[in-house]
């Protein structure tokens, strides 16, 4: 059979198994089903179109795969494509409504529910979009109050990818930068073109108003970047996206055993 599961490890790969299996798995209210959410949209002219989903995807499979065997955890194949409509100016970019990625989440969420699972992870990998799959999971607690939704950036584990970058890139480079170049030349090396990379930050800008931060206005890529690039990947290389990934997917172990044993305030330690 054509592989699917990709860095998943086939035991941990929830389509793989037979709806019997599924029914008869034990602890089902403590075992942590992850959905990792990417999405098809440019990245500069040096990154695939696919560098969100590949990196959730390659996150929640390699960290199931260091994952103790004791604690319960499996994957659903990837939302591939997601709300990239700031890409909209640039070819190569997929992109869902809101109603529709939400549309899309709420019903795969409904769907493992009724499997009597209990814990979903709502593993995202595109920063276009964290507000879509936060609304999601809160409406989905209120539905159904005994499932626990966590819905996390795939970034935002412990990692130590600020070792590598420059204060301007930490605080300005958000897409295409320096972090997720070095990240996807250690997953993805051979659909890197780092010839091709440019460097790109947004124009300046004085007073509150800011693309990102507390008091931001609403842009699109092509209102802040030519390129598309919207920080700079010079000094990436495949040496510091092997360290990024082993720190992130240490992290994300990290996650997965804390949302295996984690319970509800107020509901007790169980």
């Amino acid at each position: 059979m054509t592989q699917l599961h990709g860095a998943v490890p086939p035991s941990r790969f929830l389509p793989y198994f037979t709806a019997p299996a599924i029914e008869a798995l034990p602890d089902k209210e403590n075992s942590v089903i992850v959905l990792p959410i990417g999405a098809i949209e440019q990245h500069g002219p040096h990154l695939p179109v696919c560098t969100d989903t590949a990196i959730a995807t390659e996150l929640t499979g390699r960290a199931l795969a260091a994952l103790p065997p004791s604690i319960p955890a499996f994957a659903l194949p990837p939302v591939w494509c997601g709300k990239s409509n700031e890409h909209i100016n640039f070819s190569g970019t997929v992109i869902l409504k809101a109603e529709t990625l939400m549309r899309i989440l709420w019903d795969i969420g409904e769907s493992v529910y009724r499997m009597g699972f209990r814990k979903l992870v709502l593993l995202n990998g595109h920063g276009g979009q964290p507000q879509v799959v936060e609304i999601i999971a809160r409406d989905l607690r209120a539905e159904y109050q005994d499932f626990c939704l966590f819905p996390v950036f795939s970034w935002a584990v412990p990692h130590c990818a600020s070792e590598f970058l420059s204060t301007r890139e930490l605080e300005e480079g958000i897409h295409a930068g320096r972090s997720e170049t070095s990240l996807m030349m250690a997953l993805a090396e051979e659909h890197v073109h780092p010839d091709r990379a440019v460097g790109e930050y947004p124009p300046p800008h004085q007073g509150l108003l800011t693309p990102e931060g507390r008091f931001r206005y609403a842009w699109l890529t092509h209102d802040l970047s030519k390129s598309g690039v919207v920080g700079d990947p010079a000094g990436s290389c495949r040496e510091e996206g092997d360290k990024m990934l082993a720190s992130l997917i240490e992290g994300w172990v990290r996650a997965f055993e804390e949302i295996h044993h984690f319970r509800m305030p107020g509901q007790g330690a169980g």
